[in-house]
């Protein structure tokens, strides 16, 4: 009652008539009774109900408990409360139901989200695919229009010519002596396709075998064994060489024998065309027995010549062979540096008339001459030398008198002095070496001559020649006046102010090109024989044999897995590295010139100072090097397919660049039994833009495990097994290599994708050179006057580290074939150096420094193994190995340099839509 009255009031009353009621109820009493009537009820009401109920909850009985807590079935035994709980139980399921729904809904929201992602991937990706085959297409039409403006249909190779045996028909010359390649030699037998095939024969076979001397017969028949021109077939053979000398005196034949003999030869065909006769002098002692024989059309190569005799363009004068079965010391050659010798020149000789030679036997020289006696300036020259060394301006040595006995020479020529040994101490002491031509100027040249210019090359003395009548050895295909000084007779009296008047550069550049020409066609019986074929082929335009490639033995190997994307190489921003190739990988082109190269390059062959390889034989232009290795390979005259217009920022970085149309590299990686390594380093050039082909060079005798699982890059992985384990192994020109960029990478080497592409381009640009990362220098220790291998950092360089550093193909020829072998020796010695080496090689040729690209020093990946630069004893073996280097060349190849090269808009502030050209950085 209490609670409804309290509603009541609450309510305004209760009934129909309660809220007039309350009215007038209210309007009798007044505001403050009413106000603390309501305070009463408001405040005092809920405490006594509230102690009420905590008093009746508190019984003991639980079943008298009106307001406690029920159990459940109890409490729904209550009619309200029940509709309470199913709406609780509806409320519950419905919520459920709810959030299940929501759940799928947000389900459905994901993946069409990653719908709409796939969406946009897919959109960008076409969008890359249709640039790509822009590319495609702009490159073809480039190729179809540069294939129809040359309009040059395939060639199939000539018909093979083979003359008969007994080629009467061949016109006959008015003399012997006026014999010259038209009219003295069979072009027919020498077609360009032939290979130049030589047949060579026995000494042994015939009288006059036996009187050769024992040391140069053995020697010519060691190189004409290896010699890649020699064939055994005579029927098919372009030239005949037969080798009559050098002959010992007591059982030397009589010319009219020797004659007789010559033309009874099986190939000699009654007038001895195509044949050579080679007369090799391994002493000073001249002997011209071939002046009195009749020798026909065949040409004849030897250390002396008659002007009556010589034929030039014919006959070849070749260089004495000193060292016939003997490889020379490099250790014991004088360092060409420094420039400036204790005696600014020499000369030792001394001229006896009362001499006789072999020639006089037959005819006297008074006969020979037919009374035009030259004029002798022998006098002048012994006064003006006498008078320099008196004035004691230079030190001078100059001696004509002998003080042993003199060896033999033929008249009106001066005689050398003492022993080899004796001679060569004094050589080595002197600036300049003096050769004095014979008074007589129908003697060409003779064997003492020559001596003297081989003995002066080989130690480092510049030669001076006084006397430009002289035919010095293959002077028809070698410059010898960048090794050599060639000065008049009457002009005696201004050498000394000629020879003062020389800068030391120059000085060092004409040493550096004897040394050159020494090396390469005097010192050995190899190099003589080599060198005489060669002036031969020059001579009637027959492209070289390509030089041997190193056959490739691989390794079997299972490979299907599929290569992962290392992060960091595939972080490379919004850069394109270049038009992905959708063509297999193919290989440089080759033959292109070679046809044509002899007649154009002849003197670039044979000297080419001061340009990128006149210190070796085998230049690429070289008819002694291959064809494979051609070097610069941009003489086509092509426009560069997808080169860009103007150098405009999107269309060159869609494109390589550079000036050769079309180009791919091949990627040469050493290993040892590191095959995780090696494995995460393969998988990093997965998707790697023109990558032609991997070659691995498994360089340990342990193979790798058969189940190991190599990963699938796209492109071939070829597995190559080495002989053993050889760091040299690196730079062996495998076959399996086609290209002419080799980018040599070490199997730990940690490189982006977009540092490789931007090294590439840069070797695109400098193909003589290496380009690469880590940079390293040579110092001078001045304590220890030696030579040190640094690798600090420093704002000058001098090497680039092969373990990631693009070089062509070329100098693995070099490195392999041609470069000293005490150098290989070396470096399989300590197991280092081989960078070194290549370095020095490089700098040597070219005389320009390598190319650092990019600002990494070092490109070692985190986590790898130690490797061997690891060791205690690597930087010492580096500081021996550059010294010994330095003896072997003779003078310190490498060049500094003080910058490295970056792309041209790198960090240059552009606007946004060109900032894709290159930002490698």
């Amino acid at each position: 009652e209490l609670m409804s009255g309290y509603t009541m009031l609450r309510n305004g009353g209760v009934g129909n008539g309660g809220q007039p009621w309350v009215l007038r109820w209210s309007s009798r009493i007044r505001l403050t009774w009413l106000s603390f009537i309501l305070f009463i009820i408001l405040v005092f009401f809920p405490l006594i109900a509230h102690y009420y109920l905590n008093t009746i909850d508190d019984a003991d009985d639980a079943g008298k408990r009106i307001f406690g807590p029920r159990t459940g079935n109890e409490l729904c035994e209550v009619k309200h409360v029940q509709d309470l709980c199913r709406i609780r139980e509806s409320v519950s399921e419905e919520l459920l139901q709810l959030e299940a729904k929501r759940q799928e809904l947000n389900s459905e929201i994901a993946k069409l989200n990653l719908k709409i992602e796939a969406c946009k991937k897919s959109i960008e990706n076409a969008k890359q695919d249709l640039l790509q085959l822009k590319n495609v297409i702009s490159q073809t039409e480039h190729s179809y229009k540069e294939l129809m403006a040359q309009n040059q249909p395939k060639l199939s190779l000539p018909i093979r010519l083979l003359p008969d045996k007994d080629d009467a028909t061949f016109p006959l010359p008015k003399s012997n002596r006026n014999c010259r390649l038209h009219n003295c030699f069979d072009y027919s037998r020498c077609p360009l396709t032939s290979g130049f095939p030589v047949y060579v024969y026995n000494s042994d076979d015939y009288p006059f075998g036996s009187s050769l001397d024992p040391l140069i017969k053995q020697a010519f028949e060691a190189t004409v064994r290896t010699n890649v021109y020699v064939t055994e077939n005579a029927n098919i053979a372009c030239v005949y060489i037969i080798l009559v000398g050098e002959m010992q005196e007591p059982v030397m034949p009589k010319p009219t024998e020797l004659e007789q003999q010559l033309h009874s030869l099986p190939y000699w065909r009654t007038d001895g065309h195509n044949h050579l006769i080679i007369n090799l002098s391994r002493k000073s002692e001249t002997q011209n027995f071939l002046y009195n024989i009749s020798t026909g059309r065949a040409m004849v190569a030897q250390s002396t010549f008659y002007d009556a005799q010589y034929r030039p363009g014919f006959d070849i004068v070749v260089s004495p062979l000193v060292h016939a079965m003997s490889e020379p010391n490099f250790l014991e050659i004088p360092p060409q540096v420094p420039v400036k010798r204790k005696y600014l020149f020499s000369f030792q000789g001394e001229k006896i008339e009362s001499l006789r030679s072999s020639l006089q036997e037959v005819r006297s020289f008074e006969e020979e001459i037919e009374g035009n006696a030259p004029a002798d300036y022998d006098d002048r020259i012994i006064t003006t030398l006498k008078a320099v060394q008196d004035s004691k301006l230079d030190f001078v040595l100059v001696e004509f008198t002998c003080k042993n006995q003199p060896k033999a020479s033929l008249p009106t020529e001066w005689a050398l002095c003492g022993e080899r040994d004796d001679r060569l101490e004094l050589l080595k002491l002197s600036t300049f070496a003096l050769i004095i031509t014979p008074g007589d100027t129908h003697l060409v040249i003779s064997a003492g001559c020559t001596m003297r210019l081989f003995e002066a090359l080989e130690v480092g003395a510049i030669p001076v020649v006084l006397g430009e009548q002289v035919q010095l050895p293959y002077n028809d295909v070698i410059r010898w006046n960048e090794a050599a000084l060639i000065i008049p007779k009457p002009r005696i009296t201004e050498v000394h102010f000629l020879l003062r008047s020389i800068s030391d550069n120059d000085l060092l550049a004409m040493r550096r090109q004897g040394r050159f020409l020494w090396e390469t066609y005097f010192s050995t019986s190899d190099n003589v024989f080599s060198t005489v074929l060669a002036v031969i082929r020059t001579r009637i335009q027959i492209p070289a044999a390509p030089i041997r490639e190193e056959p490739a033995v691989e390794i079997p190997h299972r490979s299907g897995k599929a290569a992962g994307t290392d992060p960091n190489m595939a972080d490379n921003g919004d850069l394109d590295l270049g038009p992905v190739e959708t063509e297999p990988p193919y290989a440089s082109p080759k033959y292109l010139r070679n046809f044509t190269l002899t007649a154009m390059d002849i003197y670039r062959n044979w000297n080419s100072a001061p340009g990128p390889f006149h210190l070796f034989p085998y230049t690429p232009f070289d008819p002694v090097l291959p064809s494979e290795a051609k070097f610069l390979g941009s003489g086509t005259g092509f426009r560069p397919i997808g080169g860009g217009a103007g150098g405009s920022g999107k269309e060159f970085q869609a494109a390589l660049g550079g000036n050769v149309p079309r180009e791919q590299f091949t990627v040469v990686m050493l290993t040892y039994e590191r095959e995780e390594v090696l494995m995460n380093s393969l998988e990093r050039l997965n998707g790697l833009p023109y990558l032609n082909k991997v070659v691995v060079v498994w360089n340990s005798p342990k193979l790798p495990s058969e189940d190991l699982l190599w990963p699938d890059i796209g492109v071939p992985i070829m597995v190559v097994r080495t002989e053993k384990n050889s760091l040299n192994n690196r730079f062996l020109p495998w076959d399996e290599i086609e290209t002419e960029a080799i980018l040599s990478i070490d199997d730990d080497a940690h490189l982006r994708h977009d540092e490789i592409m931007f090294g590439f381009r840069v070797w695109r640009e400098a193909r003589d050179r290496i380009v690469g990362f880590p940079g390293r220098y040579h110092a001078w220790d001045i304590p220890h006057q030696s030579w040190l291998y640094n690798s600090n950092y420093s704002c000058e360089l001098s090497m680039v580290l092969t373990g990631a550093a693009f070089f062509h193909k070329y100098y693995a020829y070099l490195y392999s074939y041609v470069m000293p072998q005490a150098i290989r020796d070396m470096v399989d010695e300590y197991i280092n150096c081989e960078d070194i080496a290549m370095n020095f090689l490089v700098s040597h040729l070219t005389r320009k420094p390598p190319i650092k690209v990019t600002s990494r020093w070092t490109f070692r990946c985190p986590g790898c193994p130690q490797a061997l630069s690891h060791d205690d004893s690597h930087f010492h073996e580096r500081h021996k190995c550059i010294n010994f280097f330095v003896k072997v060349y003779g003078y310190m190849p490498l060049l500094y340099t003080q910058f490295r090269v970056d792309s041209v808009l790198f960090k240059t502030r552009l606007p946004h839509d060109k900032t894709k050209c290159f930002k490698f950085i």
